[in-house]
């Protein structure tokens, strides 16, 4: 019976091991809603070629930041807004020596396909009387939706249109409302306008980058995070000429190989 029983102790142990090693193969990415499309393809690439496995949640920075701040347990954290980051890491949160800054988004002016908007008069098309509805992600905690803001007032438009406001809790969500029709045009990421599901369901039109403050996005290692190593693993192949490319085609800005040599170097 003791011999029995001590099989049957050493079948749950290697169990045990085994769940145990299963979910340290298994890290969480919290990030910033633009990269929605982008990241299931940057995610997919890296568990084919590493064999771990990345469980992607997307929302607004700010709501990420806060969460964290309470303990929410992310292994990484990929902002579109530099300064939240910055913040984790001057409070002792993140892992030294890790932030990244990956890319610079941008914004575009977005219709249904259907749309006889004319986005080529830039926002001041946002005047138009047809319009009851504008759809931009809430500032209070999405960068884009402050870069939105910043681009209307620095146009003087921003008093003239505010009170059609339709506000998503993140730019995902702000770019839904124009798919189901819940407004008539948005101020939505130009990586969610290009990406291939959403192609075919609108047109968009690039804000000039003069007209807003850079949409600088950063990553970071979270100090709480019980799977740094794989968690570095990854950030580092977001930092490979294969995903800066694969960025690009979803109009981000991203470092050039010199400047992403000269952080390996820093670290």
């Amino acid at each position: 019976m003791k011999i029995r029983n001590l099989y049957v102790w050493v079948a749950c142990a290697l169990l045990i091991g085994v769940v145990q090693a299963s979910t340290a193969q298994e890290i969480t990415v919290a990030a910033a809603a633009d990269l929605q499309f982008a990241f299931q393809d940057v995610a997919g690439r890296f568990e084919r070629s590493s064999g771990k496995k990345v469980k992607l949640i997307f929302g607004s920075s700010g709501n990420f930041f806060a969460q964290i701040q309470n303990g929410a347990p992310f292994d990484l954290f990929f902002s579109a807004d530099i300064d939240y980051p910055r913040k984790l890491e001057a409070s002792g949160l993140a892992v030294p020596g890790t932030l990244y800054q990956y890319a610079t988004g941008k914004i575009v002016l977005w219709a249904p396909a259907a749309s006889k908007l004319d986005l080529g008069r830039g926002l001041k098309v946002l005047l138009d009387p047809k319009i009851s509805k504008i759809a931009i992600a809430n500032p209070e905690h999405a960068p884009y939706g402050r870069a939105a803001v910043a681009a209307l007032k620095h146009e003087n438009l921003y008093e003239q249109v505010a009170g059609k406001f339709v506000l998503g809790e993140n730019i995902s969500q702000t770019a839904s409302f124009v798919v189901s029709g819940s407004a008539d045009v948005g101020i939505v990421a130009l990586s969610l306008a290009l990406a291939p599901s959403m192609k075919g369901k609108g047109k968009y039109a690039e804000i000039p980058a003069d007209q807003y403050p850079a949409i600088s996005q950063a990553a970071i290692v979270l100090k709480s995070s019980q799977q740094q190593q794989t968690a570095r693993q990854f950030l580092a192949f977001v930092q490979s000429a294969e995903i800066l490319e694969l960025l690009r085609t979803y109009g981000f800005s991203t470092p050039s190989a010199t400047q992403v040599h000269s952080n390996e170097e820093k670290r």
